[in-house]
């Protein structure tokens, strides 16, 4: 379902079970389903409906083709993690030839599936049970992010009002989120201080099973890798939000017990399904030439071995000339990593990288750049089952790999993120930032959206350029594709909002126009 425009008057909630679609939002909003404010008290079952279907929509984890379209077309590929060897008929993301009719799907979904759904536990629980309310936040905060940091502008403060749904800038959505979290953190805080057992326990479909203490420290997470992509375009802002989440009693994550982890409903991991079932999914070339380049041991548990080359881990490049679909199905496809029916959310590794960078800003983090760099090697080491990570830390000799494409030679290319591993104090603050985005790029693997957008931020880990750029000058090759244009539903029902996004965003609506964050300056 796409909402076409987002009006207080037209809200169909399709994915609820316990409300129906209709066009009187007041009446929704008033009438409890025959349920009493008692009854309502004691098991809160119409709060807590609509937050079940937010939890396998901010990352699709039930529907393959949904996931398609929503992330691996378009971050995944330009993330340099994997890639789609197909010309889609000329058609393709790859090529920075972008197809409107997949990249407003996420935008789409997201409005209809989340943050309606949180729209209506505001509606029912602000200022009456903000245990709930504070809930709803910290997941429209993870969702408002992801969107914001793939078109910029977006519909926020004017959602669900009466009129037209105009967007607000990127930097009052980081904004208005920072305060959200602010709510949320001190009411959870405040409840697990007063002992109080928690009501999210039969609702909450991820790891955390209910904690607050977890979801706390989640909200804190967040708002440290909010404030970390902010840090050159608000880099006053920037050390507050973050310092302020590592300096919370309850803190940032530190262990792997708590990652968010969300399991699949129907048991699927569809990156899986993508590369294996449908055989169209396949390791990036970046991923071949960092990760071989480096003997790193996470690239047996993120690939399988090629055909081409029995025994060897082979990556194709995105956005070069893919003859047919069936050039490069040789090559590695997905391993166990993506097998286990499980979404992440975030992980502790992020954190750690994250950390460290604010403590090579001269942030208060909590410890040095050095050792957090190293904490977050070892954190995704362990999350993943590995060991040998103090041998791996310690190698200040292998760099990435060339990358020799099996199938044309004209496609080879010379390695280009040439960094070791190993922390290196006397190091510039440029090179020791690419360490850092390098390792974190690893351990994010496979959220290709928060990939992309530090690339996009740093320029960092180095990736290779694409070869076919088929978007008639709009986008520039060297810079790649810098945001995604608003979604079509949204040119065709929300006019006026889109016009209120082209303002806010500063430049055309394409591809090439970048986000606030996303500044044009050097990284210090």
């Amino acid at each position: 379902m796409i909402i076409n425009k987002i009006k207080r008057t037209a809200f169909c909630f399709s994915l609820l079970a316990a409300v129906s679609c209709t066009d009187n939002f007041n009446e929704v909003n008033t009438n409890k389903v025959g349920a009493s404010d008692d009854q309502l008290a004691q098991d809160y079952n119409t709060i807590k409906a609509p937050f079940k279907p937010a939890f396998n929509r901010l990352f699709i984890s039930d529907v393959t083709w949904m996931y398609q379209i929503q992330q691996s077309l378009q971050a995944d590929g330009w993330s340099g993690y994997m890639t789609t060897p197909n010309a889609f008929g000329g058609i393709s993301n790859h090529n920075y030839l972008l197809n409107p009719g997949w990249n407003g799907y996420a935008w789409d979904d997201a409005y209809t599936a989340i943050i309606a759904n949180m729209y209506k536990v505001e509606q029912l629980s602000k200022g009456k049970y903000d245990n709930f309310y504070a809930w709803s936040l910290i997941i429209k905060g993870a969702t408002l992010q992801r969107m914001t940091d793939m078109y910029g502008p977006a519909v926020m403060s004017s959602f669900g009002t009466e009129g037209d749904a105009l967007y607000d800038s990127q930097k009052d959505i980081y904004t208005q989120i920072f305060k959200d979290l602010d709510f949320a953190v001190n009411d959870l805080q405040s409840r697990i201080a007063a002992d109080e057992a928690s009501t999210f326990a039969d609702t909450d479909l991820s790891s955390y099973k209910g904690s607050y203490a977890l979801w706390v420290k989640y909200a804190n997470s967040l708002r440290l890798r909010m404030a970390v992509r902010i840090s050159k375009v608000d880099p006053a802002m920037a050390k507050s939000e973050a310092e302020k989440s590592v300096n919370n009693a309850i803190g940032v994550f530190t262990t792997n017990g708590d990652v968010l982890k969300i399991k699949s409903p129907v048991d699927l991991n569809v990156i899986d399904v993508m590369s294996h079932a449908w055989g169209g999914l396949f390791m990036g070339a970046d991923m071949e030439s960092i990760l071989g380049g480096y003997d790193d041991p996470r690239m047996a548990y993120y690939w399988n071995t090629s055909a081409i080359a029995p025994g060897k881990y082979k990556g194709v490049r995105t956005g070069i000339v893919y003859p047919t679909p069936q050039t490069y199905s040789k090559f590695s496809q997905t391993g166990a990593r993506t097998k286990t029916g499980e979404v992440t959310w975030m992980t502790t590794a992020e954190v750690y990288f994250l950390r460290a960078e604010g403590a090579l800003r001269g942030w208060n983090m909590g410890g040095t750049a050095k050792d957090l760099y190293e904490s977050g090697i070892r954190a995704s080491f362990e999350q993943n089952g590995l060991a040998g990570a103090d041998g791996y830390i310690s190698d200040n000799v292998k760099i990435a790999k060339d990358y020799v494409d099996l199938v044309n030679s004209e496609f080879n290319a010379p390695a280009v993120n040439n960094i070791t591993v190993a922390w290196n104090e006397a190091a510039s603050n440029e090179v020791k930032l690419q360490k850092i985005i390098t390792q974190k790029w690893i351990a994010t693997y496979p959220d290709g959206q928060e990939a992309w957008s530090e690339y996009r931020r740093t320029g960092y880990p180095k990736l290779f350029r694409i070869t076919n750029n088929q978007s008639d000058g709009v986008i520039s090759t060297e810079f790649g594709v810098r945001r995604l244009p608003f979604a079509a539903s949204e040119i065709a029902n929300n006019p006026k909002g889109v016009e209120s996004g082209k303002a806010a965003l500063g430049g055309p609506d394409n591809g090439a126009t970048r986000l606030w964050w996303d500044a044009d300056k050097a990284n210090f």
